[in-house]
Order: C-alpha cells, then sequence, then structure tokens
C-alpha cells in the first residue's frame, strides 16, 4: 500500500509526547473509542511510560506530524510464561487524522516488531462492534473475530459490547 500521509513520522514513545499523548486521549472522539478515560494528567502518562514495565515487552509507538502527536499504538507482551508467545494492542488515531493512513502506519510498524523482533504468534484486540473503519483495518492485518464480549465496556453511560479479535502466526505462516 503506498503512504499517502503527509511527512508523517514514527518514534518510541517517550517523555517529549507526554502532552501530545494527554492531548490526544483528551479528545472525547479518541477516547470514546479507546478503553481509557478522557482528561488523563501529564502524570498519569508519565507513570505509564516510567512505570517500571520491561522495555523490552513493551512498545509504545507514536506517530508524529510537524512534531505533533497524531497517533498511539502500544504493543504489550505478555508477561506470564505460558502465553509470551502472545501479545496485545491498542492504539488510537486524532480524530482529524482518521481515515488517512496513520492507523495502517501504526499497525504495520507494531506487527512487524511483534513478528521480526520479539516472536510473537499471536496478537489480541478488543474493538467496540460498531467502529467500523477499525474492523476494517484491522481485517486488512489479518485479524479475525474471536467473539463477542456483552456489555464489555462504559461508554456514553451505555455499557456497550465489543469484539474479541486476534491474529495468529502459525508456523510456517
Amino acid at each position: 500500500m503506498k503512504d499517502s500521509s503527509p511527512a508523517i513520522t514514527l518514534q518510541r514513545a517517550n517523555e517529549h509526547h507526554l502532552e501530545g499523548l494527554a492531548a490526544l486521549y483528551s479528545d472525547p472522539r479518541v477516547s470514546r473509542l479507546a478503553l481509557q478515560l478522557p482528561y488523563q494528567s501529564l502524570d498519569n502518562w508519565r507513570k505509564r511510560l516510567g512505570s517500571g514495565e520491561d522495555y523490552e515487552r513493551v512498545l509504545r509507538l507514536v506517530a508524529l506530524h510537524q512534531g505533533q502527536v497524531i497517533g498511539n499504538c502500544t504493543l504489550e507482551q505478555n508477561p506470564r510464561v505460558r502465553r509470551s508467545h502472545c501479545g496485545s494492542i491498542g492504539m488510537g488515531v486524532a480524530s482529524a487524522w482518521q481515515g488517512q493512513g496513520v492507523g495502517t502506519r501504526l499497525l504495520s510498524a507494531a506487527l512487524e516488531i511483534a513478528d521480526n523482533w520479539m516472536g510473537l504468534r499471536r496478537i489480541e484486540l478488543t474493538v467496540f462492534t460498531d467502529n467500523q473503519p477499525a474492523l476494517a483495518l484491522y481485517k486488512r492485518h489479518g485479524f479475525e473475530v474471536e467473539g463477542q464480549l456483552l456489555d464489555y465496556a462504559m461508554r456514553d453511560g451505555v455499557l456497550c459490547d465489543v469484539y474479541s479479535m486476534a491474529r495468529l502466526k502459525r508456523r510456517g505462516s
């Protein structure tokens, strides 16, 4: 796929991106589709980035346009020994940048690291059942719906369902 996104760079999230991350998820149009509360403080984001998580088991990427955070994707390897072949993905893209390839860039980069650097064989995620753009993105990247989780998360004062999705890389694939 040809990248049509103008001057977008990906970086590992760090202290310099705290304000941008907080602003990204303070937008209700973004936070309502993620499993995060809006309007989190910089201190909360600082704790997340420096929470003592294993640096090699947690990858936090940001997409930047002219130095501004316009997207985020986190890949976490499961810490349990018997599930260390699994990882989970969470992401968000600024509403003004949705549909412009930012999610594709972030997800592709995270999956490349999952496959070729971390050796992950199973990547899991949850997505609201009515988030059609995200469902289409995940399906394009090989994710399949494994089930529907009822009343999974509160959104706009209502309990909403999510799909549990996974992408499997079996031996030889």
